[in-house]
């Protein structure tokens, strides 16, 4: 689960990080009644969950209230990568001396949270990381330990030679780790952390990932999702039970098991094509979860061919074959399907779909290509595929 900059930053507030104070908006008034209250120059920015808000323009300065409401009025309602700006954070504008990054990933290679920092702040990491790998300063934190004192010391220092600056960085990565593990996180970042003339170290920026296995036991965490601000798909599949997430091409994934899923989406591409979505049903037979999956897929203008593929553990493929069949009688797929079919009752399965006009496959490799090259040329039969 993603949450908005003006909520990270009042969970870093909460653990003690210096973050400069700052108001939400709504509406462009309501923009220029919290610079009026800030009574100097502000930073007005999109509150939106996407990365290069300042390069599509979704980060002003502005110097007066006037100049916020019409910041403001030009951020609120515009999209960056296809999500509309909802609201806006004003903040005063702070004078920089010099900005960092600190940032804490979960790394599962690793198996351990890392800590990464650097004295290139303010711009993407990764552009960093590819450029100039060695301005980059990581730690492994061992899950027994956590964040040990020497640890953040050392980052610290590797930031900034002035002593004072360096214990203030330690002490806000030692914070950052708190709240990184408080609040379930899988990503905490503070791009920039600066500091001002007066030699004060802040975080003027806070972006965090939460992971959603961790909201069950985190309700005030949990109570800061914001559905209006997420693909509206994904929302929908979650309500349904199912893992999805849209992608860019054309052949609609749907697959019981997440490895599975994987799998099909790497074969689609071997056979030249392009993955719509990750699409887990789950062991679940049941029809309304089908036709749940096979609404979200057709929605997708790009989906020109479906692949169902479906392999029976626990989950028995006649009670799946009934699902498939129930499912597409209640709904008009408009695009050919293509399914394949292994495993606990099988032969079950097959004639049970065949008995309704469905060619079902048990070749995963066949099943893959075929739908491929459905998918290849628009303009097929509507009749599901019958």
């Amino acid at each position: 689960m993603n949450i908005h900059e003006y909520q990270a930053r009042r969970i870093l507030a909460r653990h003690g990080i210096p973050v400069p104070e700052a108001e939400v908006a709504a509406t462009a008034e309501e923009a220029a009644g919290a610079a009026e209250r800030f009574g100097g120059p502000v930073v007005v920015k999109a509150q939106v969950h996407a990365g290069g808000r300042g390069k599509a323009g979704g980060v002003k300065l502005a110097a007066t209230s006037a100049e916020a409401r019409g910041s403001a009025e030009a951020i609120l309602g515009m999209e960056i990568k296809g999500i509309e700006v909802r609201r806006v954070l004003v903040a005063p504008a702070e004078d920089i001396a010099s900005e960092a990054y600190v940032g804490i990933v979960l790394d599962r290679a690793r198996q351990a949270d890392t800590i990464m920092v650097s004295s290139e702040g303010g711009v993407d990491i990764e552009e960093v990381a590819a450029t100039m790998p060695e301005a980059i300063r990581k730690v492994a934190v061992d899950p027994r330990y956590g964040l040990l004192a020497h640890q953040a010391a050392l980052l610290g220092h590797h930031l900034y030679d002035d002593p004072r600056a360096a214990r203030q960085a330690s002490s806000i990565i030692a914070k950052l780790y708190e709240a990184y593990r408080a609040s379930g996180a899988t990503l905490a970042e503070i791009n920039p952390m600066i500091v001002n003339p007066a030699g004060e170290v802040k975080a003027i920026d806070a972006k965090m990932n939460i992971d959603d296995n961790a909201l069950f036991r985190l309700p005030e965490i949990a109570a800061l999702r914001d559905t209006g601000a997420e693909n509206p798909a994904e929302v929908r599949a979650r309500e349904a039970e199912l893992s999805y997430i849209q992608l860019d091409g054309n052949v609609g994934c749907c697959v019981n098991g997440a490895g599975l899923a994987m799998a099909t989406m790497d074969l689609v591409k071997y056979y030249g094509g392009e993955p719509a979505n990750f699409l887990d049903i789950g062991g679940s037979s049941n029809p309304d979860k089908v036709v749940a999956a096979l609404a979200l897929i057709t929605e997708d203008p790009n989906v020109n061919s479906i692949l169902f593929n479906i392999f029976g553990g626990i989950t028995r493929c006649d009670d799946v074959a009934n699902g498939i069949v129930e499912a597409t009688s209640r709904m008009e797929l408009g695009v050919p399907i293509t399914i394949r079919l292994t495993g606990t009752n099988e032969e079950e399965g097959v004639a049970i779909l065949a008995s309704q006009g469905f060619e079902a496959m048990v070749d995963m490799d066949r099943a893959v290509e075929t739908a491929v090259r459905q998918g290849a040329t628009r303009g097929f039969a509507t009749d599901g595929g019958r």
